[in-house]
């Protein structure tokens, strides 16, 4: 799971997304720390492979929910600093996710199924699903990216006062509507 993910996975969202005991779990890492095939970093544990496994995650293909176009001062290191390792709601902290150039923050339902991802490029963020969701139906899915939606756009709210706007676009084919930002 770690080699696909070309990221940091938290240790929880690996335990939900794997079904694994906690324990279980700790010994299995600690054994593949030993034999320098996995790095415990910052936000969670890393693949050291050579990279030979297909990436799971590239090859599944990620459907946009919604885009929020941000403030000019807001950039992807503070978006992702305000929510990584978070919960919310349903949702619970999977880990960092590399895809396809790009870097993803994954959270999944508590059951760990569902997974919903956000990511920061060029001023725009974007909340994702897989295309083929396990577990999971179009609705469902779209609920949970709905979910997060909510929390982002707390997380990129500017200080009261400051007079900054947002552009929301919510699903595929919406056209951008104004929002001041106060």
């Amino acid at each position: 799971m770690l080699q696909g993910l070309h990221g940091r996975m938290a240790f929880n969202g690996l335990r939900r997304k794997l079904g694994a005991h906690p324990e279980s779990l700790a010994r299995a890492l600690r054994r593949l720390e030993r034999e320098g095939l996995v790095e415990r970093a910052d936000g969670g544990y890393r693949s050291l492979a050579d990279g030979s496994v297909q990436d799971a995650v590239s090859s599944v293909e990620l459907r946009s929910i919604a885009r929020i176009e941000l403030p000019r001062d807001l950039d992807e290191a503070t978006i992702f600093g305000r929510l990584a390792g978070r919960w919310f709601g349903s949702l619970r902290w999977v880990g960092l996710v590399e895809q396809s150039g790009r870097r993803l923050l994954a959270w999944a339902r508590r059951d760990g199924y569902g997974q919903v991802l956000l990511g920061v490029h060029r001023g725009v963020l974007r909340v994702y699903v897989p295309d083929v969701a396990e577990h999971q139906d179009e609705a469902e899915a779209e609920a949970l990216a709905y979910e997060l939606l909510v929390q982002a756009v707390g997380a990129v709210q500017p200080d009261a006062g400051d007079g900054g706007t947002a552009y929301f676009v919510l699903g595929p084919t919406s056209q951008p509507t104004r929002t001041p930002n106060n």
